[in-house]
């Protein structure tokens, strides 16, 4: 067993995980929710697995994770223009930013490298192909696990079966470039996307969703489907409670609560404490 498998089992080890994104503002700026970021992840607790922070981030937000059981520090390697999303940007293209030597110093436990193919351009592709390799290369060195985050362009202009068919296809390619568990989106035959491919898959959340209720069903489905964890971070860091909706979080991710029961539960619709989760976890 090397390093990545011993980082790996224990990021796994409390079952399915919950991993927190915050690292928006390096592609997109403050954003309502994330402006005071370390502010913003006093909220994050020992309910999480993990957090995903950009380079620059996470000296200032350390008290997210350096204690004792705290969650793991995932650190963002490259930079895509797809995230952008306020200038609209299209082409996805990727740029370095961390190297996996810098990451390390930083303290990271588990590195994450985007890829972003089918952009149009048989150039580009082939040089986000490139990026990704070579620093899931230079990572996997280290003994530090990649996850691989598998993000489509132009995803609001795609019908449900062409979302499905860009993350069956593109999964399969980044696992087969090295990732070791993989991000992307839920798609609605997302056991078809987990069965194609030998590592972990996590669904991520995406834009904020109307109702946290439905962010939960969301995170439900993707168990149901197959999936070893979820990405949430605006849904998370948005919340009206981001602690107790971390909980009920967790509770369905974790213990399989239902997710109406969750949100009672962890009074997301007015109700007291999380009696379900100490409950089920007790």
């Amino acid at each position: 067993m090397d390093g990545r498998e011993i980082r790996l089992s224990r990021l796994f080890s409390r079952g399915n995980a919950v991993v927190v994104a915050a690292d928006h503002g390096e592609h997109d700026g403050p954003l309502p929710g994330l402006i005071d970021l370390p502010a913003a992840l006093k909220a994050v607790n020992d309910q999480a697995d993990a957090v995903l922070l950009a380079p620059g981030m996470v000296r200032h937000c350390a008290h997210a994770y350096n204690y004792r059981g705290g969650p793991f520090l995932i650190v963002r390697l490259n930079w895509s223009s797809i995230f952008a999303f306020g200038w609209n940007y299209v082409e996805g293209r990727n740029s370095y930013v961390c190297e996996p030597e810098e990451a390390v110093a930083l303290g990271a436990d588990l590195v994450l490298v985007q890829l972003c193919l089918h952009t149009g351009s048989e150039a580009n592709d082939a040089r986000n192909v490139e990026i990704f390799s070579r620093l899931a290369a230079r990572a996997h060195a280290l003994g530090l696990p990649v996850v691989g985050e598998l993000f489509p362009p132009r995803t609001k202009e795609y019908t449900a079966e062409q979302l499905h068919d860009e993350v069956y296809r593109g999964c399969r390619i980044i696992a087969e470039l090295g990732a070791d568990l993989i991000k992307t989106f839920y798609t609605h035959r997302f056991a078809e996307v987990v069965q194609s491919v030998p590592v972990p898959v996590l669904a991520l959340g995406a834009e904020k969703t109307p109702t946290e209720v439905e962010a939960l069903e969301l995170a439900r489905m993707a168990i149901a489907a197959g999936a070893k964890g979820v990405v949430f971070g605006r849904n998370v860091l948005q919340a009206q409670d981001p602690a107790r909706f971390l909980a009920a979080l967790a509770a369905v991710v974790k213990q399989g609560v239902p997710p109406a029961e969750a949100a009672s539960a962890c009074g997301l619709v007015g109700q007291g404490a999380c009696a379900v989760v100490e409950a089920r976890s007790g």
